[in-house]
């Protein structure tokens, strides 16, 4: 699968982001800074639903202004019969159509960019649930390179040259063995400081010719207060720990 700008070999910009979970005032933060860099392509790794308040209008965002959208963790959990409370609330809160579009999101893509084989997926090559973090062991790291039966392979065995993915909620970027893997960090639940976090791509968009590539992150500030207002109004289940996420960066499951 690949996105559609243009039939030759030219300089793109693309915006990677990734875990919205039902916050709009940070997605649309997100979407009016990717609007004044004049970027017109947005690729997201997953994570619409859950957490927040505002799964629903999230999805019908996401559906207008991005060109392909990946499958996360929430966004499969969320199309099963669910077994919390929290879960069902959640899905209560979208529409049949909203649900099958959950259901038939791609697992991942790949695409060239000024040379270097570029791969996208939420979590790992193997599962939307599988869970690598920055500082797990370099061995475990370089799994992310691996092709896998879910994966794209766009160019068969060939593994790629460029890894990125969402999950973790936590923006980083490491090189090693001639390979790079990033992770474009969450907009609407991030871990490490309280902003937005997307990341931007730059190159040759589908030339397999090595040339200029580079891999941008950036932080945007939002109304925090207001998405807690958001999800009072709501009276969304587990308010008390979405409000420390979004106030700390902190994840809910970590002892203080």
């Amino acid at each position: 699968m690949l996105l559609q700008m243009g039939e030759r070999d030219m300089m793109e910009k693309i915006a990677v982001i990734s875990d919205i979970h039902g916050n709009t005032p940070a997605l649309d933060a997100v979407l009016a800074d990717i609007e004044n860099r004049q970027i017109s392509h947005i690729i997201c790794l997953g994570d619409l639903v859950g957490k927040g308040p505002h799964s629903s209008f999230v999805i019908d965002k996401v559906k207008e202004k991005c060109e392909l959208t990946i499958m996360g963790n929430w966004d499969e959990i969320i199309t099963r019969e669910p077994e919390f409370d929290t879960l069902r609330w959640h899905q209560a809160q979208l529409r049949d159509d909203q649900v099958t579009f959950l259901e038939q999101l791609p697992f991942s893509l790949d695409f060239y960019m000024s040379g270097r084989l570029i791969r996208l997926f939420h979590a790992s090559p193997r599962s939307v649930h599988e869970r690598i973090q920055p500082w797990d062991t370099l061995e475990k790291r370089m799994t992310m390179f691996h092709n896998s039966d879910k994966t794209e392979n766009l160019v068969g065995a060939k593994e790629p040259d460029v890894v990125g993915y969402g999950d973790v909620h936590n923006a980083y970027l490491q090189n090693f063995q001639g390979k790079t893997l990033f992770n474009c960090g969450s907009v609407g639940n991030p871990l490490e400081i309280t902003q937005a976090s997307y990341a931007i791509l730059e190159g040759d968009y589908q030339s397999k010719r090595i040339s200029s590539f580079s891999i941008q992150f950036v932080r945007v500030p939002y109304d925090i207060d207001l998405a807690i207002e958001q999800a009072k109004v709501a009276k969304m289940p587990e308010l008390e720990e979405y409000i420390k996420e979004l106030k700390t960066a902190k994840y809910r499951g970590l002892k203080d």
